[in-house]
Parts: structure tokens; C-alpha cells; sequence
């Protein structure tokens, strides 16, 4: 197994995987986050009773925080790599024709979304699990009212809509890009799993984008 370290098509095979993993996890966060505006109490029941200090939720947050972990360091030696191999041409593959903006920029983009990644994790995660994992006093049951306040400023929501924007021009390339490396590379089927990603990743971003938005101008079910 020592080829999934040291070789570049093994560092490429983990990348991939990984990155598929966090889409899927993507998938569920982005569901989960809609009922917020059609419900206070479903949304506090999802937050907290399913997924609060329960110890299947902490298992999954651990395996969860390995998997972005483990994306971020492979994705930064295999930029390394191909700034030292490719020069500019770094994302570049037998299968492009063309070089896209987002492929040229995958590492700015994902270093983008791990820095906004700690300021969610500060605004949502710790106030909402990690308090109550570890008896920090000022835990928030409250789940939806928290999320409500945090998106009542207009700064917030600018951040994060350009974080999920940064997101989505991350996920068109890498959608493919994963399953391209995990051996989906024939010609045929790379522009339909293109067009099934792009289309993929807009569902996912455009769910995600509309919650702050919602949120902030009182179409949410919280503040009504």
C-alpha cells in the first residue's frame, strides 16, 4: 500500500477519493441546511438529537475531519508537484483540450474555502457540538436561533456566499477530475460525467447559497 504515498498516480488515487468522499458529505450538509428554512424545530432536531455529541455523530465528525485533512496535505504535495513538473500546466491532463480557470487555480480556491472552513467551524461546529462534547459552558441548544443570528449580519453573508462561489468553481473540476483519476476517463462518457458535474455541483452550491440569503431577508421559517 506504500504506492498510495509514494507514488504520483497513488497520491492522485487518494486526492480523488477523498475529494469524492467530501462531496457526498457535501450532499447531506447542503439537504440538511435546507430544512432550516422550512423548519425551526426539524432543524434543531437534526442539530442536536441527532447529530449533537451522540457518539455515531462524534465518530463521523473524526472520520469526517480526517478525510478533510487528508484532501488538504495530498492536495498541496500534488500542487507542489505539478508546479515543479508543469509549470503553469499543473492541472492539465491527456483528457482537456482546453485549460479551465478553475483547474488552474484548484489550490487558491481550496485554500480559499479551508479558511473559511475555520471561520464556520468557529460560528457553527464549536458553539453547537463542541461545547456540548467537552461541558463548555454556553453551549447552544438552540441550533436554528444560532444559525438565525450569525446570518443577520450582512458581512457574513457576503463571505459566505463568495466562499460557496469559490466552492463551486472547486467542485467543476474536481468532480470530474476524482472520477477521471479513479478510471471513469473514457472519451465518451468524460463529457457526460462533465456536464453531470457541473450540474451536480450547481445543485449543491446553489442549495447551500440560498440559506444565508433566505435567512437574512426573513423568508426563513426562523423569523417569521
Amino acid at each position: 500500500m506504500s504506492w498510495l504515498i509514494k507514488s504520483s498516480i497513488g497520491r492522485k488515487f487518494v486526492q480523488s477519493v477523498s475529494g469524492l468522499f467530501m462531496i457526498l458529505f457535501l450532499l447531506f450538509h447542503m439537504s440538511m441546511n435546507l430544512v432550516l428554512i422550512f423548519s425551526y424545530d426539524a432543524y434543531n432536531f437534526i442539530a442536536n438529537e441527532l447529530l449533537g455529541a451522540n457518539w455515531w455523530a462524534v465518530a463521523a465528525t473524526g472520520v469526517l475531519a480526517l478525510g478533510f485533512i487528508i484532501h488538504i496535505l495530498y492536495g498541496i504535495v500534488l500542487t507542489l508537484q505539478n508546479r515543479k513538473a508543469r509549470g503553469k500546466d499543473r492541472y492539465a491532463s491527456a483528457s482537456e483540450t482546453k485549460t479551465t480557470w478553475s483547474s488552474q487555480n484548484m489550490f487558491v480556491l481550496g485554500l480559499f474555502i479551508a479558511l473559511f472552513l475555520i471561520l464556520h467551524f468557529c460560528q457553527m461546529w464549536y458553539q453547537m457540538q463542541f461545547k456540548e462534547l467537552f461541558g463548555i459552558e454556553g453551549f447552544r441548544h438552540d441550533s436554528a436561533q444560532l444559525v438565525a443570528e450569525i446570518f443577520s449580519s450582512l458581512w457574513v453573508v457576503i463571505v459566505y456566499e463568495l466562499a460557496f462561489l469559490a466552492l463551486w468553481f472547486h467542485l467543476t473540476h474536481g468532480f470530474w477530475s476524482a472520477l477521471h483519476t479513479a478510471g471513469l476517463n473514457n472519451t465518451v462518457w468524460m463529457k457526460r460525467i462533465k456536464v453531470i458535474g457541473n450540474a451536480f455541483s450547481a445543485i449543491i452550491c446553489l442549495g447551500f447559497a440560498i440559506v444565508p440569503l433566505a435567512v437574512y431577508l426573513g423568508y426563513s421559517n426562523l423569523l417569521g
